[in-house]
């Protein structure tokens, strides 16, 4: 049976940016229904189901910690492309947000918690039970509402409905590791380009770093290994039915070997699968002008 409709279910830790994920995804041209009334989940798996109205035919529901596993559930096999997307950050990254915005969090108003950091272990705790390997999570720990709105773009843009993406994100350990990776590449083993003082100012994004990078002995060596092991398991995930991957490769500041083994990848991916492309932490590279 043809699918013609799309719902994007969703969710995410409170302060995590759920409500600006809502508001780009209507200036995408989605129909927002939030806090739908969960007692009334069969009606609207009904309507959706028979309607011809096509506002109904891109939409985007907004569900809490509380009632996410029942519209999760009841929306698992009716007649549309179903998508999960949790938005997420880090506890001291939500900490930080609700303190200076002097909100207060959902459970606190509910006194379900004592503390806020009583509540966000027990909202996180609440999510970890409901979410499977299905679900597209994004994190915005380190992301500008820019980068945000991008990325939502390239998962959920109007103009067809994805099977199988991939996202390839560049970190430096020294900042934090991505909370949504499903595979976590660790690259310091790899020659460093930084104690070279003519690349130091340089990224992977440069030919000279990338060729420094990918041609030593080592690299070739881990990247035939590497290669046997995604082109393995990317083919697995899309039989599978999994809608999106992400891969985060580290290295210690995020400039050089990251970057570079993140474009490799990605170019290497690009013609056979939907890719995203994140150097994330490129606000902290050194630059020329710090010389």
């Amino acid at each position: 049976m043809e699918v013609s409709k799309r719902i994007i279910l969703v969710s995410g830790m409170s302060g995590a940016g759920k409500s600006t994920a809502t508001r780009i995804l209507e200036d995408m041209g989605y129909h927002i229904i939030d806090n739908y009334p969960v007692v009334l989940v069969d009606q609207f798996v009904d309507m959706i189901e028979v309607s011809t109205d096509p506002r109904y035919s891109y939409i985007a529901l907004s569900t809490s910690a509380e009632d996410f596993p029942i519209f999760s559930r009841k929306l698992n096999g009716i007649n549309a492309s179903v998508s999960v997307l949790f938005i997420d950050a880090s506890d001291s990254v939500l900490l930080n947000r609700y303190k200076s915005t002097r909100r207060i969090h959902p459970l606190l108003l509910s006194n379900t918690a004592n503390t806020l950091e009583e509540a966000i272990t027990e909202e996180r705790h609440r999510f970890k039970q409901n979410l499977d390997n299905n679900v597209i999570t994004i994190d915005t720990s380190f992301s500008s509402e820019k980068e945000f709105k991008k990325k939502l773009e390239s998962y959920f843009a109007k103009k067809q409905i994805p099977s199988f993406s991939i996202s390839f994100i560049s970190f430096g350990y020294k900042y934090g590791v991505p909370l949504d990776a499903d595979l976590m590449i660790d690259v310091r083993f790899l020659p460093n380009p930084f104690w070279d003082e003519k690349l130091r100012y340089f990224s992977g994004n440069d030919k000279e770093v990338y060729d420094y990078v990918m041609d030593k002995p080592e690299t070739q060596e881990f990247i035939q290994r590497l290669l046997a092991f995604t082109d393995y398991a990317f083919e697995q995930y899309t039989k599978e039915g999994k809608n999106h991957f992400t891969v985060a490769i580290g290295c210690t500041g995020g400039q050089h070997r990251s970057v570079t083994i993140a474009n490799f990848l990605y170019d290497v991916y690009k013609e056979r699968y939907n890719c995203y492309l994140d150097h994330r932490d490129q606000k902290e590279w050194l630059t020329h002008e710090e010389a």
